[in-house]
């Protein structure tokens, strides 16, 4: 399997994915914030799911 190349990709993707990275991080923090006040089952895990994606997208794997 080939190593993925975001800078391969056409340039609408790219922008797709830079917009993307650029608006997870003030979800997560809003994300905590409300996790910390109201903690219910879905909350704790939507955290979950968009601290993996931000780390996926600071470590380039997306």
């Amino acid at each position: 399997m080939g190593r993925y190349y975001r800078y391969k990709l056409p340039p609408w993707a790219r922008e797709c994915i830079i917009v993307c990275q650029r608006c997870i991080v003030p979800i997560v923090i809003f994300q905590g914030i409300r996790t910390i006040f109201i903690p219910t089952t879905f909350d704790v895990l939507l955290l979950g799911i968009l601290l993996c994606i931000l780390i996926a997208f600071h470590l380039e794997w997306i």
